[in-house]
């Protein structure tokens, strides 16, 4: 029996998953809540796996064959869908993202005080970090969303591929995406900065050459925002740092010091109900005592610095954990599992 990506999508959306897996020798799988749970489907044959990649990919599936990978967007049973589709031991399998219908509200997200007040900057570098799922891209397109809709800007997006899709209103918006409208975030980028814009979102600073042009454009002026894998605010500093040659690294942190705005580290936890999930996050609003520490290379004193600055905004992730549980929006089993320090957690809770 033939399965379609639309009767899956359709299905997994009905469920409220927000991922899907199709692979060979297993039935499709749903992720709910975080977790993964198989769908009332048959197990899948490499052939079907195969059928629905190639008719996913179109004309660029025989990259998938060159490359071992594809990543693409696409929609299906009305659902706006991120796809990777890539080969495990000789068979092509397909991760897919399920995106929202439209862009969430801002206020929405239930995300700190500090994160409402993204939209009204106009220059230096912002970055949201966090583990694959963990919704960065949400967050950063309800902040664009937001600037959108209040001020005339230029905002570019590199993106692979893209999420999001925004109608322009207030703000005039291009969209460019990684492998077909420019090579990489590093080509894309550098050529962004000669295209008249007041805002850039890189969708993630994943080399050198990215990084270092993303904070020259917050050193001239403009707002740039991105994202890193990391677990929290302070590592996000030491692994822009540390992504340069020893002799460079000064220069860098004097760079860092002076461009960089916010960072905010998510996660996505299960809620005290026990189904849907919530926002934790840290946030590091960059004050001029972390600016120095930026500057001298003493990264970890900077954790105790965003426990005595919160009337500024900072948070750090067991003080946002603790505050979920005393707010009864998370278990403190749920937060003592998610935090950095479970000792210190379980004595706030």
């Amino acid at each position: 029996m033939s399965i379609s990506l639309d009767k899956i999508v359709s299905d997994a959306a009905s469920h409220g998953a927000s991922d899907v897996h199709i692979a060979p020798g297993l039935p499709v799988r749903y992720r709910i809540d975080g977790s993964l749970e198989d769908a009332n489907t048959s197990v899948l044959s490499p052939q079907a796996c195969e059928d629905l990649a190639r008719k996913a990919a179109g004309d660029d599936y025989s990259r998938i064959a060159h490359i071992g990978e594809l990543d693409m967007a696409g929609t299906y049973a009305g659902t706006r869908c991120r796809l990777n589709l890539y080969r495990s031991r000789g068979n092509v399998c397909i991760a897919l993202r399920l995106l929202a219908e439209k862009i969430p509200d801002l206020d929405a997200l239930g995300l700190p005080p500090a994160m409402l007040t993204l939209p009204e900057l106009h220059k230096g570098l912002v970055i949201v970090t966090g583990e694959t799922g963990s919704g960065k891209s949400t967050t950063l397109a309800s902040v664009i969303d937001r600037i959108n809709h209040t001020r005339p800007d230029h905002v570019i997006t590199l993106e692979d591929p893209i999420e999001y899709l925004y109608k322009p209103d207030k703000c005039s918006i291009d969209q460019r995406e990684i492998g077909s409208d420019t090579e990489s975030f590093a080509e894309g980028l550098r050529a962004v900065l000669r295209e008249d814009p007041d805002v850039i979102l890189v969708g993630e600073m994943r080399d050198r050459d990215t990084i270092e042009t993303a904070l020259t454009a917050a050193e001239t002026g403009h707002l740039v925002f991105g994202t890193l894998h990391t677990k929290s605010a302070v590592d996000s500093v030491d692994r822009l740092v540390g992504m340069f040659p020893a002799d460079r690294q000064q220069q860098i942190r004097m760079q860092l010091s002076m461009t960089l705005e916010l960072v905010a580290s998510q996660q996505l936890l299960l809620r005290r109900e026990g189904h849907g999930r919530v926002c934790a996050c840290e946030v590091m609003v960059v004050n001029p005592a972390i600016r120095n520490l930026i500057r001298e290379g003493k990264t970890p004193m900077i954790e105790n610095t965003l426990s005595t600055t919160r009337e500024l905004g900072s948070i750090t992730m067991d003080n946002e954990l603790i505050k979920m549980v005393h707010d009864r929006t998370i278990t403190s089993q749920t937060a003592t599992g998610a935090a950095h320090d479970p000792t210190y957690v379980r004595r706030g809770i």
